[in-house]
């Protein structure tokens, strides 16, 4: 009875490792778009949190380059926060109904 028990879990953890490894690949395929100043700066960011495109409305270039430079950065914080939202989401439904503590960090 035990070892049947021991056979379950262990088929139950390398089901869990399948799919952990096809959500990253998942994750790592999607991208978000972070902007600030309504659009005027959108940044593409892979679920690998690295910048793939930006775009800079032509209105805001030689204007207050201090400005530019803040709402970059700003859309930059925004697709990374994105990011981090769509894998925590990802995340959550690979581990649904697993034991896993509050607030323990995954891996990767």
């Amino acid at each position: 009875m035990m070892k049947n028990a021991l056979g379950n879990l262990m088929q139950q953890a390398q089901k869990m490792q399948e799919d952990l490894k096809k959500a990253q690949e998942e994750l790592a395929a999607m991208q978000v778009v972070g902007e600030s100043g309504g659009g005027l700066v959108q940044i593409t960011m892979s679920g690998k949190r690295e910048a793939r495109k930006v775009v800079i409305d032509p209105s805001l270039v030689g204007e207050d380059r201090d400005m530019l430079e803040d709402m970059v950065a700003a859309a930059i914080n925004d697709a990374v926060n994105k990011v981090g939202k769509m894998k925590k989401e990802k995340m959550a439904s690979v581990t649904a109904g697993l034991p896993i503590p509050p607030g323990f960090q995954m891996p990767f």
